[in-house]
């Protein structure tokens, strides 16, 4: 499957009061080959298993394997996985027909939030919140997988 988002940074948390719904994730790394990522993560009292594929290169789209798998597989395979787990909490908050994901990171990436959109198509009009921020897409910073072994508080 392919996965067409758009990221950007968050101006303010106040989009937060608007959340439908929030998740506790926990994620880790496998592999962070550009080629192809692999990620074990947890959000509240379930696993997945995903792999990624190069993204396009304007950043915006990329093939997107997941699986669920059990919770005490992803916790063991989380041991496994390169330096420190990413610790976010992510909040969903609907604009217009698409529904943002605000991720506000926590730990050694504390300070970073950040908001994707998922779209049918890359070229998809989509709202554009007042709390949304500098467009990322694209800037490899931003990748999960960067931060993973780059830590936000070390920029």
């Amino acid at each position: 499957m392919i996965e067409i988002e758009r990221k950007f940074r968050v101006t303010h948390l106040d989009c937060l009061q608007f959340a439908q719904r929030s998740s506790r994730i926990s994620q880790g790394y496998l592999s962070t080959d550009p080629a192809r990522t692999v990620r074990v993560r947890t959000k509240d009292d379930k696993g997945f298993l995903t792999i990624k594929g190069s993204s396009s290169s304007d950043g915006s789209s990329r093939y997107e394997w997941e699986k669920e798998i059990p919770l005490d597989d992803a916790l063991e395979l989380l041991k496994l996985c390169l330096p420190e787990p990413i610790y976010k909490v992510r909040h969903l908050i609907p604009a217009g027909k698409h529904t943002y994901e605000i991720d506000v990171f926590e730990g050694a990436n504390a300070g970073l939030v950040i908001a994707e959109i998922e779209l049918e198509r890359a070229d998809e009009p989509f709202e554009r919140p007042d709390w949304l921020g500098e467009e990322v897409t694209g800037d490899a910073r931003f990748y999960n997988a960067f931060i993973a072994e780059n830590p936000f508080n070390t920029w």
